[in-house]
């Protein structure tokens, strides 16, 4: 349920002209929000990769749990996604520093994906959404 949770509220700040159409007053936190949002982005992506690591791990769920082991193989992967594209800059300057080549191809692998970041932040609401309910669903003991 975490992981739904959390990718929900990261795509709210991934699609903040969504956001803004149904509740203007919304404006003033997301600018809150503004200065933080590559940490957020990073933390994100790491959890994201930390939920595909967890699934791949967990394969054996295929058998007992498909469903669960898809959403949330899908979960993490939008959560990745976003949370790259949220904390793109942050990335960069921390990581990818002192090499060119890695700074060129996750700008490429940037601008393939950044014009999808509001369907890519809507399915991720509607995924997290699915996760949640899933995680009632498909308890696993």
């Amino acid at each position: 349920m975490i992981y739904g949770i959390t990718l929900v509220l990261l795509s709210i700040i991934a699609v903040p002209s969504l956001v803004l159409s149904k509740k203007p007053n919304a404006k003033e936190l997301l600018e809150k929000i503004e200065p933080y949002q590559g940490w957020i982005g990073l933390v994100f992506c790491f959890w994201g990769v930390w939920g595909i690591i967890t699934s791949i791990l967990n394969i054996g769920w295929l058998t007992t749990a498909p469903i669960w082991w898809i959403t949330l193989l899908a979960g993490s992967v939008v959560e990745a996604t976003l949370g790259f594209m949220l904390g793109f800059g942050l990335i960069n300057k921390l990581f990818l520093g002192k090499n060119e080549k890695a700074k060129e191809k996750a700008a490429e692998i940037r601008s393939k994906i950044a014009p999808k970041q509001g369907k890519l932040g809507i399915l991720g609401i509607i995924v997290g959404i699915w996760m949640i309910v899933a995680s009632f669903l498909f308890t696993i003991a």
